[in-house]
């Protein structure tokens, strides 16, 4: 049986451009013609799931706060009703990191599913913008013909339909983009109030508009094939083992039209070439010359394939969901040695992550004794010495702090108070002074414990020098 390096040796052509840019550089416009089938219906009714929880985040709140905000203007997140500052970027660096190693993992198994199936790019552009223009423009040869025609009523009604919808949903989608960012409540001042009241909101929200709107109006499949750096990465990712949506050639080649009334010989194979699974790509590639860099595994071509193969009374899944082993030699899905290390890594890593989530305090204090000052000796004989405080209070409600000496005689002097009120979700400063005993100052420096208290409770414990001779 021919290997699929023997199948398209004299067809090689496409490795050397792509199905969007013709022979001088210019783009080819796409016109993927309406997909429908089981894996298609399934994914939209996933993507109603994930258009919902999209629209609906911004107005979740937990206790009166957002349940996910990511203010990325004023450095405070909230995640799951949890409020992060910038004192827990160390989190934020290893969440980020986490994300990156189960990508990887996944990426390993199950190739570009997350591509197909919940990016944010395919999501909008195949399940809302790409639905649109079917509903007014029809399918791909409605399409061709709307735009090759001269411009007459019918056509500049569709054209102008078309192009405001388009802009609509980029609205309502930067609007809910911003909400994220901002919150809701500043998202409706904003747009309640006119332009000149807050000019930078106005601009952040117009650039939003425009960005989506470019984007899924006309840079649409490019953003898969030129922008995004994920479809290169897999190239060092994806092995032979790696799930994807694949076109069996041993069943399929060699391919062969199917003429009525004639009898196809045994050497021919399933396909029929009737090039559908082309036709109703995103990105206009062939899935039969193997994985490529421009596919997003949105299962269209399965469907094509499908609907075919029963018309023409063959088995289904010519074209589907397997590794390059499954279909060379028959192997299953097993455990090797890549997915065992990245999934031990990831394992160390969320347990990393766990850990310093149960650690994390209500507040984080920074003490540190002003730079450029020596120690005060009073008349009384005690040493002192001048500190500066940071604290930041994690927390949606007010705080009242003190700091109180561990294991050591003297007193700490609060400047304004001995009760330092936080703000909630703020970080305050301050200066204090701390008193010590001659006594209990031991050399040069002298290694000290403040603990930090919110009235009864005790939050940490800050440890910081004392100089003194």
């Amino acid at each position: 049986m021919n290997t699929i390096e023997e199948i398209y040796l004299d067809e090689e052509e496409y490795r050397d451009s792509i199905a969007t840019v013709d022979s001088k550089g210019k783009r080819l416009w796409v016109y993927p013609k309406k997909p429908k089938g089981s894996f298609h219906t399934k994914r939209i009714w996933f993507s109603i799931f994930l258009l919902t929880l999209f629209f609906v985040g911004p107005f979740l709140q937990l206790n009166n706060r957002p349940f996910l905000m990511f203010n990325i203007f004023e450095r405070k997140f909230i995640l799951f009703g949890n409020l992060f500052l910038p004192q827990d970027f160390h989190l934020v660096a290893l969440a980020l990191i986490t994300m990156f190693v189960f990508v990887i993992l996944f990426t390993v198994i199950f190739g570009r599913l997350w591509c197909g199936w919940a990016c944010p790019q395919t999501l909008f552009m195949e399940m809302v913008f790409r639905k649109i223009e079917y509903w007014i423009e029809g399918d791909a040869s409605q399409q061709r013909k709307l735009n090759a025609r001269p411009w007459d009523t019918d056509k500049i009604l569709r054209k102008t339909a078309k192009q405001i919808i388009f802009i609509i949903f980029s609205i309502v989608i930067a609007h809910t983009a911003m909400a994220y960012l901002i919150s809701v409540e500043k998202t409706i001042e904003i747009i309640s109030k006119p332009p000149t009241e807050n000019w930078a909101g106005f601009l952040g929200l117009s650039f939003f508009t425009f960005l989506f709107y470019g984007v899924f109006a006309y840079l649409r499949e490019q953003a898969c094939i030129a922008v995004c750096p994920y479809g290169r990465l897999q190239g060092v990712l994806l092995s032979k083992d790696s799930i994807v949506i694949s076109y069996d050639n041993l069943r399929g080649e060699p391919r062969g039209k199917i003429k009525k009334g004639v009898e196809t010989t045994n050497k021919q194979g399933d396909c029929i070439d009737c090039k559908l699974c082309v036709q109703v790509c995103p990105t206009g590639i062939d899935i039969r010359n193997g994985t490529q860099l421009e596919c997003v595994n949105c299962t269209a071509c399965i469907d094509a394939c499908d609907e075919v193969m029963e018309k023409v009374e063959k088995p289904k899944g010519l074209i589907r969901y397997a590794s390059y082993n499954n279909i060379q030699k028959g192997e299953k899905f097993r455990l090797t040695p890549r997915i065992i290390g990245y999934s031990l890594v990831l394992l160390a890593l969320i347990s990393l992550d766990i850990f310093l989530m149960l650690k994390r305090t209500e507040v984080e204090t920074v003490i540190l004794r002003v730079p450029g000052t020596l120690y005060r000796e009073l008349p009384n004989g005690n040493l002192t010495n001048v500190y500066n405080f940071q604290i930041a209070n994690k927390t949606f409600e007010q705080i009242p702090i003190t700091l109180k000496l561990k294991d050591t005689k003297g007193k700490i002097n609060i400047a304004g108070g001995n009760v330092i009120l936080l703000e909630k979700d703020q970080t305050t400063h301050g200066s204090f002074i701390i008193e010590l005993p001659r006594e209990s100052v031991k050399g040069v420096k002298t290694k000290l414990l403040i603990e930090v208290w919110a009235g009864d409770k005790y939050l940490e414990t800050v440890p910081t020098n004392f100089l003194g001779n």
